[in-house]
């Protein structure tokens, strides 16, 4: 389960122009923002029309009582009769919404030891409502609105704009909150799923958020924001600070922010193999008992932060994307992976760490779309960043290795708590800075110890990764960490062995095109991966094209660059060693200037032409 450390990066600032007047338009401040609301309610009132509504819409775990308490206190302070409404009180009861869900989330512990994996909810906030609740509701807002008594009434809560009660309000203001802040209030139990009034264990709930909970949210949000249905967006992520935007406002934020390379704000999660390099490089909090995974570039679970004056806004980078996804990734790949952002990036470290990562492999699509109605397969790669000694990647079977045999040995260990001598079976290659690993669905593999990787894989929102061995250790809890070997022995490639994996998934730099001081090479391509993988090698600076397809850019070697449009200038980014840039598909052309005083590398990820194939993932 996705546990981010609390700690806060200041590094990654988008810092896009932005007009004096959508700065200014900005209200900062959780009283200020209860107070405008106030009046805009007040301003309603005066204008002797029928009773004012207003719908506070909001993202899974967004704290709505702090607000609605200082709107209510404000508008009694006035003389105003308000009512506020928690549509909490619509929902089908727990205990059938359990009923009903299970089917989503099967308790099958032979198959899945831990119950972590489930099947997402393809349904709606309407499918978990209790339907005459929910037209009590609506015949009210309609009394209200039919009336002049000059009473404000306040409905709050996930689902309350949804399409059949949107017209019945004035306004609909959406609270939005970083996942990462979604997750460090579930783990204070500061709320319950949808419909319960209670929390489950928070494994179970956060279970319930990935497959339902989340979905349902989003595919909301994703409606507001196609339809222009959001009056006020609403940054609630420090629920002690809340900022309110303007809609036309926040829709300018985006839009100029969409123009320039970016950089999203990094998650940092501890791990029972965890290494030290990059805590050292980014100087993370000493308290801090490693960095296992760094996730810079992972869509669902990682925020933007955007400087406007001398305030700083942060939303989900998933928001952006539903926002400006054409102009961001290009229509043919909005079209093609339904609105995701279809690659996905991280580091992982074991440098100077306890251990190698686990031996492991991930599933295909026919899977993933029967057992879990996921996206999309799981392909991923490994670039390798830095080494220390020793350093292998394990890919692949040894070539006299008996896979079935490891398989024995794996579901012996599952049960009996046995070693397994998982070198008589995997293959490893040396690992050096520069080492590209493309490991399709289905390749078992493993980072060894001793080396940070960049991580870049494959659209699956959830991460379907099927543990077969993990060297009986135990996690930070003290029990042993899940095994995995139902599901892994179904979807395990025991052909690819040691020459398949030379020949297929280990290939030498391919140069693509060159110049005076300057090189591009494809490091990593395969008909199993809709990625292209590339290298930039260069003195001075490089030029290349988006050409309507987004790239995404890191600085694996080198002190400083600077990437900038070459049609607008002003448009650029400043990157730093390791930082992760993505470069928007509607910039074109752009030139990657070196600030060093070395040769510098920077990895390249875009999607390969022609990416669109049925076979690879749903349309």
């Amino acid at each position: 389960m996705f546990n981010p450390y609390p700690y806060d990066d200041p590094a990654a600032i988008n810092r896009p122009e932005l007009s004096s007047e959508t700065i200014n338009s900005i209200i900062s401040g959780t009283k200020e923002t209860a107070s405008y609301i106030s009046d805009l309610l007040i301003e309603k009132l005066k204008s002797k029309t029928k009773n004012p509504v207003i719908a506070l819409e909001g993202y899974i775990s967004t704290q709505w009582e702090q607000t609605v308490n200082l709107i209510s206190q404000n508008l009694r302070q006035k003389s105003v009769k308000v009512k506020a409404i928690n549509f909490a009180k619509i929902y089908k009861s727990g205990s059938q919404l359990d009923e009903e869900l299970s089917s989503y989330l099967k308790e099958n512990r032979e198959k899945d030891p831990v119950l972590l994996f489930g099947k997402l909810f393809k349904g709606s906030y309407e499918d978990l409502l209790d339907n005459i609740k929910l037209g009590q509701l609506e015949t009210l807002l309609k009394e209200t609105k039919d009336s002049d008594t000059g009473e404000v009434t306040i409905i709050y809560g996930c689902g309350c704009a949804i399409q059949r009660l949107r017209p019945l309000y004035d306004w609909v203001c959406y609270f939005d909150v970083t996942p990462k802040e979604v997750m460090l209030r579930a783990r204070k139990g500061l709320f319950a799923n949808l419909g319960d009034n209670l929390a489950k264990p928070i494994k179970a709930l956060l279970r319930r958020c990935y497959y339902v909970d989340f979905e349902v949210a989003m595919y909301l949000r994703g409606d507001l924001i196609k339809k222009r249905d959001i009056d006020y967006y609403i940054a609630s992520t420090n629920s002690d600070n809340l900022q309110l935007i303007p809609w036309t406002s926040f829709d300018k934020v985006m839009s100029s922010l969409v123009k320039y390379p970016m950089r999203c704000k990094p998650v940092y999660l501890e791990g029972v193999w965890g290494g030290h390099y990059i805590k050292r490089l980014r100087n993370l909090p000493a308290e801090m008992r490693n960095c296992a995974w760094v996730f810079d570039m992972i869509p669902l679970e990682v925020s933007i932060v955007v400087e406007a004056g001398k305030q700083l806004l942060e939303f989900p980078f998933f928001t952006f994307v539903q926002t400006e996804g054409p102009e961001l990734m290009g229509q043919d790949c909005v079209n093609e992976f339904g609105g995701y952002f279809p690659i996905r990036f991280n580091y992982d470290d074991s440098y100077h760490s306890s251990g190698n990562m686990s031996i492991q492999l991930h599933s295909d699509h026919k899977y993933n779309v029967e057992n879990y109605g996921e996206h999309c397969r799981q392909d991923e790669s490994y670039y390798v960043i830095t080494t220390g000694h020793g350093a292998k990647t394990y890919i692949g079977f040894n070539e006299d290795a008996d896979p079935d045999e490891f398989i024995r040995e794996a579901k012996k260990s599952e049960k009996e708590f046995t070693p397994v001598d998982y070198q008589k079976y995997i293959n490893h290659v040396e690992s050096k800075p520069g080492t590209q690993v493309m490991i399709p669905a289905g390749t078992i593999h493993s980072s060894g110890r001793n080396q940070v990787v960049l991580e870049i894989g494959s659209l699956t929102v959830g991460s379907y990764t099927y543990k077969m061995y993990d060297y009986l250790r135990a996690d930070f809890d003290g029990k042993p960490r899940p095994i995995h070997t139902y599901h892994g022995e179904r979807q395990l490639r025991k052909e690819r062995k040691t020459q398949w994996v030379k020949e297929n998934l280990v290939q030498d730099p391919q140069l693509v095109r060159s110049g005076n001081g300057w090189a591009e090479y494809i490091v990593g391509e395969h008909d199993l991966l809709y990625f292209s993988l590339r290298r930039f090698e260069f003195e001075n600076s490089i030029e290349d094209n988006t050409n309507g397809k987004f790239h995404v850019l890191n600085l694996v070697d080198g002190e400083k660059v600077v990437i900038r449009s070459l049609d607008n200038p002003e448009l650029s980014y400043t990157q730093n060693y390791l930082d992760m840039v993505i470069v928007p598909a509607n910039v074109g052309r752009y030139v990657v200037k070196n600030l060093g005083n070395q040769p510098v590398c920077v990895h390249k990820t875009m999607l390969k032409d022609g990416f669109s194939n049925e076979e690879l993932f749903i349309d």
